[in-house]
């Protein structure tokens, strides 16, 4: 799109905005200030460097489109690539099993922060802010229960992974001088009837309490349920009820993922819920259809709930964001690209609402006034700012990026 179009269109964008006291020259300065997490597992379908086996515990990819990346340089490529199409300065969220392992085996419960150094190197060199995780899918000790297994043996083991992931959380916190959020979910649970729920759900908070005895100053910790795990249907112990319980009590922040409700939940509904007991949360945004298939985020109505609850909540300091799909059914670049640019639209369709003037209507009893602006917010000029915010970052406007995609694929993606 040529640069005078976009500029002559935001400058109507922005006086019809004005009318309504929204200033749209503010709403880009807040919108720029806006970090997602962008999860490095789309880049190979959570492959990792670990190992060449298949996905195990409770999760899935599917799709087999050609080109995902084989070792941690092709990954870092594919990123950058995907980086240079979106607006902004963006975080990027690091599972344990993409640590650099020099090409040797390095099990879980013996990784160290020096297996992430060249990531912190990496993340300095390009302006990107590291994120955790720990994992505990896909191992051989891995089975139905890790942190709540009976086993002490297997249990001791999934305690100290993720206490080293912990401390290596804490290590790039401390070096990029900014908390790294680290996300803790564990698959655990039962394909067939149980009878020993709260046993379970005991070993699982007494493995969190002994996790979470190390303080730290240079990370935060998320904890992260579902309602169920593939192949593990019946019964999940991290249930959400367990760990807002916990993290209430203790603390810490719940991850709302937003494939792992029950497919009537609202997780935007949970936001203003979740806030008056917690500091903090921490978002996963993908798009389940019907059940948590991670299939790319998109401009869709729960995702724009989602954002403009936390908008209105007043919480844009008390969140943090990040995506987690893992589409393998299409170009994974573009997956990248059309999340994130997603999630950032849906970010600035909630900061450009009206929401103070809809707040006095509601509150004098005028619905049928603030229910009017609910639905002339949807066909103001909102797209206009969003391309203002793309051409001031320099990247493409519009889909203007796909023969981007389209020349990496030839050039790169295919070739692997």
């Amino acid at each position: 799109m040529k640069e005078e179009l976009v500029l002559k269109a935001y400058e109507i964008a922005k006086e019809r905005y004005a009318e309504k006291g929204i200033d749209t020259d503010k709403v880009l300065d807040q919108l720029q200030d806006f970090h997602v997490s962008m999860h490095c597992w789309q880049a190979d379908d959570v492959g990792g460097f670990e190992s060449a086996g298949d996905l195990t515990g409770g999760i899935q990819a599917t799709g087999n489109y050609p080109g995902k990346a084989r070792n941690m340089a092709e990954l870092q490529a594919d990123i950058l690539k995907a980086k240079s199409l979106i607006p902004g300065m963006h975080r990027l969220n690091l599972h344990e099993i993409y640590g650099d392992f020099g090409g040797k085996f390095v099990d879980r419960n013996e990784v160290e922060p020096k297996h992430f150094q060249s990531w912190i190197e990496w993340g300095k060199e390009h302006g990107t802010k590291l994120d955790f995780n720990s994992t505990s899918f896909s191992h051989p000790k891995s089975g139905n229960l890790s942190l709540a297994n009976p086993d002490k043996d297997i249990r001791d083991f999934w305690i100290e992974h993720t206490q080293r992931c912990r401390a290596i959380a804490e290590e790039i916190g401390k070096a990029q001088g900014d908390p790294c959020i680290m996300n803790l979910w564990v698959h655990d649970g039962c394909k067939e009837q149980s009878v020993n729920h709260y046993l379970y759900r005991s070993i699982l908070k007494d493995s969190l309490d002994e996790i979470f005895a190390q303080k730290y100053d240079n990370m935060k910790d998320c904890i992260e349920g579902k309602l169920f795990g593939i192949g593990l249907e019946s019964f999940t112990v991290g249930s959400h009820d367990f760990y807002t319980a916990y993290a209430a009590a203790n603390g810490k922040i719940p991850t709302i993922d937003t494939g792992h409700y029950h497919p009537t939940e609202s997780p935007a509904d949970k936001v203003s819920a979740l806030l008056n007991f917690v500091p903090e949360l921490m978002l996963h945004v993908s798009r389940p259809i019907r059940w948590d298939s991670d299939h790319v985020t998109i401009m869709d109505d729960p995702t724009l709930e989602l954002f403009a609850e936390i908008v209105r909540a007043g919480a844009l300091e008390r969140v943090h964001y990040g995506l987690d799909y893992f589409d393998g059914a299409i170009n994974r670049i573009g997956a990248y690209v059309i999340g994130t640019r997603a999630a950032q639209k849906c970010m600035l369709r909630a900061l450009i609402e009206p929401t103070e003037r809809m707040r006095e209507y509601e509150l004098k009893g005028q619905i049928f006034q603030e229910l009017t602006l609910f639905e002339e917010t949807k066909v103001m000029p909102w797209n206009a700012v969003w391309d203002m915010f793309c051409l001031k970052n320099n990247v493409p406007v519009g889909d203007a990026f796909i023969p981007e995609i389209e020349k990496y694929e030839r050039e790169v993606l295919s070739k692997r």
